[in-house]
């Protein structure tokens, strides 16, 4: 305690934060990542979006006793899903909470709980999941989770000693006319007012935060350096290091890394297997989805099938015209990731580099 404030009141503990913060800024720089403007621009504005993240979570809403449902606002991290809608709370193994909401129209919801340990050792590993198809919804539409160490009420979320915090995931299929659901957390033995500010509560947080920022970025970074091992592919890299990361466990991921000259097209053919919810989508080096607003995502939706009912995916600078095309919004490199949710089977795409011009004489792109 008399450490903390000696470093609160002399300073240290801010300029601590802020050296820690220049530490995470060489991630950027490293020599595997694209030395272009763009890219370069990119992974400074990720570093932002982790910290504004990171700070809200160690300083804000870092309280599992008083926890608050927020929702992630272009804070992208480990390829973001474009369709979803990201909740999070924290929470500790040993309390028991009460969730409750209505589901809303949206296509995909679920819950699960984490240990998140991105700071650390850059795992979040699931310590309890919840799932649409094992939610009991009341007549009214009402729905209520309980989160705790033992099983209780109708919906019940595994909390573990070591869980700190919950994930809600709610993915549309179109965004035009389905809702996502309305949620709220409260502690089932609720506390009394919060004390006053602990200097030390300030200095753990600040290293959390700074801690948080640095390691995201290099676990994310090193994800890439690893799909950069077998460029313009969506290969089965393993899903237990997904999953460790805080992965949904109905998810089957297929991350990439693609890599395009001027004039060029990477074609992805795949069959598609009979599941509720699949999307491909373009990222940047750093793992953040492209920009919303610009073709950089199709889904179960969205897409249009071959005859055969498989899907042709076609990435590049400039729209060919057929197959489902995505835009690669001023990027000649990044990553990718085919999700294939709730599938029993998890068909592998066959890739290729083409130029664009020789599209149409492709016999396998219909």
């Amino acid at each position: 305690m008399a450490d903390a404030e000696e470093a609160v009141l002399s300073g240290r503990a801010w300029s601590e934060f802020c050296q820690a913060l220049e530490r995470a800024g060489r991630a950027v720089l490293r020599d595997s990542a694209p030395a272009t403007a763009l890219d370069r621009a990119e992974g400074y504005r990720y570093l932002t979006r982790l910290l504004r993240e990171m700070l809200y979570s160690t300083v804000d809403n870092a309280d599992p006793d008083r926890p608050r449902f927020h929702q992630l606002d272009l804070v992208k991290i480990g390829a973001d899903n474009p369709d979803n809608v990201y909740l999070s709370a924290p929470v500790r193994g040993d309390r028991s909470y009460r969730i409750t909401g209505r589901r809303g129209s949206i296509a995909y919801f679920s819950i699960g709980s984490k240990a998140n340990r991105y700071a650390k050792d850059g795992t979040m590993a699931s310590t309890g999941e919840l799932t649409d198809a094992e939610l009991v919804v009341e007549p009214d539409g009402r729905i209520e989770i309980i989160a705790s160490a033992t099983r209780q009420g109708h919906n019940w979320l595994p909390l573990a000693p070591d869980s700190t915090g919950l994930v809600v995931r709610q993915s549309y299929l179109d965004r035009a006319t389905e809702e996502p659901g309305s949620w709220r957390i409260e502690r089932l033995d609720p506390p009394g007012p919060p004390p006053p500010l602990d200097p030390a509560t300030l200095v753990t947080a600040l290293q959390r935060a700074a801690l948080g920022v640095h390691g995201t970025a290099e676990t994310f970074a090193g994800w890439t350096e690893l799909f950069m091992t077998r460029p313009n592919e969506l290969p089965d890299f393993g899903q237990a290091m997904f999953q460790r990361a805080g992965g949904d466990p109905e998810i089957f991921y297929l991350h990439g890394y693609w890599t395009l000259r001027p004039g060029e097209a990477w074609v992805i053919e795949t069959a598609v297997p009979d599941c509720p919810y699949w999307n491909f989508q373009l990222d940047n080096w750093w793992m953040e989805s492209l920009d919303h607003e610009r073709r950089i995502t199709v889904n179960k939706h969205t897409a249009t099938l071959d005859e055969d009912g498989g899907l042709t995916i076609v990435v590049a600078d400039t729209d060919p015209g057929h197959g489902n095309w995505i835009d690669t919004a001023g990027h000649t490199s990044g990553t990718a990731l085919l999700r294939w949710l709730g599938a029993t089977e998890h068909p592998l795409p066959r890739c290729r580099v083409v130029p664009l011009s020789e599209l149409g004489a492709l016999e396998w792109v219909r």
